[in-house]
């Protein structure tokens, strides 16, 4: 027998208000009979809602599925792909910067399958018979969402309780994972063998995972497609707003444009949503290269290692070269097994180096691992590190603006306008720095140039 999973179908009564013949009922409970004496089976997480018209129906269902595939991917922290027999950890793709041992974490989650089978003491969901099982448990702060197949286990880490649309999209995605990948799948039960070809591209077109990955616009707008934006007052402003943004930066993030455009535009974000989405699917907004962004850290922490080598101890400086030298000869004589086992150090030493406080140390550790990942050609290695570059350098530069700012004050305070000065242009210096991570530091650039300037006429 084969059973079918259909979502999002439209349904017409063929009657209106007006001549319905079940007024006594309300319309959920009169198309839930009708539905179920057709054979389909309903639970109640079903959402039934009526629309006005089919154009209205479809543009609104539309808007509805992308706004809930964008709450979706917001809240993917990690996907993992593990062995159904062995809990090994087969495939690790970070979606955010957050740092989560796969390999602890999938003998967790393995250790909890084991227990929840034998007692049934893990949280296992089913609303109902059409959908499949899954385990939902907790990790650390995170929510972890299960789903068994035939060959693997699909961990989706996350930040909060999966919505129904994502259990959809995970069960949709176990299926054809399996499908799509059998090959690998039974080479790797008879030989041990794993190639990851194509996965991670896989994942990431299946929960539009490239959403959240960083954006640009394309070099050249084709006329009609120029000429359709020019007649969208939405998509107008929006692509204003993405110019904006990219006159300081080599890109954006779809979160960063909407909450922007929100500001200025009185309408809910959904229908914004929609009207970036449509510029994305015509190719106006694309995903920036990994490669740029690598670029463009190495760039801005080139600047900054030259700035910081006039104050950094000599000790400090030549044991960085040293290590950086060592580990180009030690280069040429890795595998990719043992480049990886690098990385995990460099990013553990980082992390040591983080706790306590001492960033360009943890900096350094991080631009050795991105280094490794780079010559290797790691792109799942250079992402996550790349990430965790972005978050460290601004930690670092937060922690350097709080002292520049508070030293600027106290000298306010002094009347010694001179060093408040000196401070604040430092802290300034800083911010426009920060015009590489988002955009709200703008407001903060305004007011202490207005400071800045009453503090030169008082001179």
């Amino acid at each position: 027998m084969v059973y079918l999973i259909i979502n999002r179908l439209g349904f017409n009564c063929s009657y209106t208000k007006v001549n319905c013949p079940n007024t006594n009922k309300t319309c959920r409970n009169c198309v839930v009979e009708r539905l179920k004496k057709m054979g389909f089976e309903i639970n109640s997480d079903t959402r039934i809602y009526s629309r006005d018209s089919d154009e209205t129906i479809s543009h609104q269902l539309k808007r509805d599925l992308i706004w809930e595939k964008f709450l979706d991917v917001l809240n993917i922290k990690h996907v993992i792909i593990m062995d159904k027999n062995s809990g090994v950890a087969l495939l690790n793709y970070p979606v955010s910067a957050t740092d989560i041992d796969s390999e602890l974490l999938s003998g967790f989650i393995q250790a909890n399958i084991t227990f929840a089978e034998s007692n049934k003491g893990l949280n296992v969901s089913s609303s109902s018979e059409i959908e499949q099982v899954f385990y939902e448990l907790q990790y650390k702060k995170f929510n972890i969402l299960l789903k068994s197949g035939d060959y693997v286990r699909i961990c989706m880490i996350l930040d909060h309780k999966a919505s129904n649309n994502m259990k959809t999209n995970v069960s949709k995605f176990q299926l054809e994972f399996e499908t799509r990948f059998q090959n690998q799948l039974i080479t790797l039960q008879k030989t041990g063998s794993f190639n990851s070809s194509k996965m991670i591209d896989f994942i990431i077109s299946s929960f539009n995972i490239n959403l959240v990955f960083p954006m640009t616009l394309v070099h050249a707008i084709p006329p009609e497609v120029l000429e359709k934006i020019d007649n969208n007052k939405v998509q107008k402003v929006i692509l204003n707003f993405a110019k904006e943004f990219l006159s300081t930066k080599p890109f954006f993030y779809i979160n960063n444009l909407l909450d922007k455009v929100k500001r200025i535009v009185n309408l809910k974000a959904n229908i914004l949503l929609y009207d970036i989405y449509q510029l994305f699917e015509k190719g106006v907004i694309i995903t920036t290269p990994l490669e740029t962004i690598v670029s463009k850290l190495e760039s801005i922490q080139s600047k900054e290692n030259k700035r910081a080598t006039e104050i950094k101890p000599i000790s400090l400086i030549l044991a960085s070269g040293a290590d950086m030298n060592l580990l180009k000869e030690k280069i040429t004589t890795m595998d990719e097994n043992s480049a990886k086992n690098v990385i995990k150090s460099l990013i553990k030493r980082g992390k040591s180096a983080e706790k306590s406080s001492t960033y360009d140390i943890s900096l350094m550790e991080y631009n050795k691992a991105l280094y490794v990942a780079k010559k290797f050609n790691l792109k799942q290695d250079m992402n996550k590190i790349s990430n965790i570059l972005f978050e460290t350098d601004k930690k670092a530069k937060q922690i350097e603006l709080d002292f520049v700012l508070k030293t600027g004050e106290n000298a306010e305070k002094n009347k010694d306008s001179i060093n408040a000065i000196f401070y604040y242009q430092k802290g300034l210096k800083i911010l426009e720095g920060f015009l590489i991570y988002d955009d709200s530091s703008e407001s903060r650039i305004k007011k202490l140039r207005k400071k800045i300037i009453k503090l030169r006429e008082i001179m």
